[in-house]
C-alpha cells in the first residue's frame, strides 16, 4: 500500500475485509463515561477486543468499530459495508486526520457487534438517568 508508506493513511474498501459501524463521539463518551482519550482507549479495548479508528476530519470525530463483513446489525448506527471507504491509518503512524483508538491485535482481529451492541445499550440507559 503506497498511500501508506507515503501518507500515513490509506482508503481501503468496505465489505471484504471489514465492514464498520460508524458511532457518534458522544454515544461512546456517554458509555464510557469520559471523554479522556487515554480512558476511552483502555474502555473501548476491554469491551471490544478488537479495532476502532476515529475520524477527527469532521468536528463530530465519529469513531468507526470495525467489525466481520456482512455480520449481524440491527442498531441505530450506520454500517458502512460493500460500495463505501473508509480512511485507516497505518498501524504506528502519526496522523491529524484519522488514528487508531484501539489498533488490531493480529491478522483478522475484528470487533463483536453483540459487544457493540452492549456497549451502546449502556449508553443509552445512562442518558436516561443523567440529570
Amino acid at each position: 500500500m503506497t498511500e501508506w508508506a507515503s501518507r500515513g493513511v490509506s482508503l481501503l474498501p468496505l465489505g471484504v475485509r471489514f465492514d464498520a459501524v460508524r458511532v457518534p463521539a458522544a454515544r461512546i463518551h456517554s458509555a464510557v463515561c469520559s471523554e479522556d482519550p487515554k480512558t476511552v482507549a483502555a474502555a473501548l479495548d476491554d469491551w471490544l477486543c478488537g479495532p476502532v479508528v476515529r475520524d477527527l476530519r469532521a468536528s463530530s470525530g465519529d469513531y468507526y468499530v470495525l467489525v466481520a463483513p456482512g455480520a449481524e446489525w440491527n442498531g441505530k448506527e450506520e454500517r458502512l459495508g460493500e460500495g463505501s471507504f473508509l480512511v485507516v491509518p497505518r498501524i504506528g503512524a502519526l496522523s491529524m486526520i484519522t488514528h487508531w483508538v484501539v489498533p488490531p491485535r493480529h491478522p483478522g482481529n475484528l470487533c463483536s457487534t453483540a459487544r457493540l451492541r452492549a456497549l451502546l445499550t449502556l449508553a443509552e440507559a445512562l442518558r436516561t438517568v443523567e440529570p
